[in-house]
């Protein structure tokens, strides 16, 4: 059985889709209506754009999407059992399995974007990734943080886990951590603190939008990054979306529910292959590339 699985923000790069624009009509069109619902050019930013202006929250976010999005299509033969994606990821992954259509996704992860921009300038936070010690700890160091907000984030893969917070939170937890024997304890050059209670109006909003978009019963099962359990209702995959904005990433709870329903290969859709790499530390096993 065959997953595909689909990354989040961070694996962009300057030129990310443009051999798709050149070379398959039916991606150039899904670009050229791209670039009309956000009512920008993002294929400029995408084929030609600098880095920082790639980082920019409401550029990244839809460029990841619409490349990892055409890079599956693109497949149309290839059809996944599974899907699966990392944070804005498994946006990408609803489109690809038939809950979304391109349109609905790309609107979703606009407004998700800009929400998410919002939420950071509110509330400055930040987050930090912790290499070499075991989950159990770092969830327990954080929670013995009580004067300021520090949760577990991102659980990527055995002895890499993000945690997120506010900024003197996460000063002080990445101290606590190296006294606690972590390899590194590395703030992280991003907007804010992503998959944290300080995101808390950015949910609220992109609840709102998706409360009103619509969603098809999808053709294989979605595995969702709050529960690492696989959803092909549509209640609960919208229940779990807007979750997904304060809750942790499992996403090494849902590579091993994955390899325990069947699969045997994972496909790394999008720019990057940083989803492949961590699928190799959990289940060192299983087939993983990108296309």
């Amino acid at each position: 059985m065959k997953a595909f699985i689909f990354p989040g923000q961070g694996a962009q790069f300057t030129g990310m889709g443009k051999d798709l624009y050149a070379s398959n009509d039916k991606a150039k069109s899904l670009f050229d209506l791209a670039n009309k619902i956000l009512g920008f050019a993002i294929t400029d930013s995408m084929f030609t754009g600098s880095a920082d202006e790639l980082k920019q929250t409401k550029v990244t976010q839809p460029a990841v999407f619409i490349h990892s999005v055409l890079v599956a299509l693109s497949r149309e033969a290839d059809k996944p059992n599974m899907v699966a994606g990392h944070s804005l990821g498994e946006f990408s992954s609803l489109v690809v399995n038939g809950a979304l259509s391109f349109e609905d996704g790309l609107k979703l992860v606009s407004t998700r974007a800009q929400a998410m921009q919002k939420a950071c300038e509110k509330n400055p936070s930040t987050m930090a990734a912790i290499l070499g010690l075991d989950d159990q700890l770092v969830e327990e160091i954080c929670s013995g943080i009580k004067e300021e907000i520090v949760v577990a984030a991102n659980y990527n893969c055995p002895g890499q886990l993000v945690i997120s917070g506010s900024i003197k939170g996460i000063d002080i937890a990445c101290e606590k951590m190296k006294a606690a024997g972590a390899k590194r304890a590395l703030p992280l050059q991003v907007g804010g603190a992503f998959h944290s209670p300080l995101m808390e109006p950015a949910r609220e909003e992109l609840a709102k939008a998706i409360d009103v978009t619509s969603f098809q019963k999808p053709f294989c099962p979605v595995y969702q990054n709050v529960n690492a359990q696989p959803s092909v209702e549509i209640a609960v995959i919208k229940k779990n979306l807007i979750a997904q904005l304060t809750a942790p990433v499992r996403w090494t709870q849902s590579v091993q529910k994955i390899v325990a329903d069947g699969a045997t290969t994972f496909v790394e859709c999008g720019p990057g292959k940083v989803l492949q790499g961590l699928v190799k530390k959990i289940a060192p096993s299983v087939e993983a590339f990108s296309l």
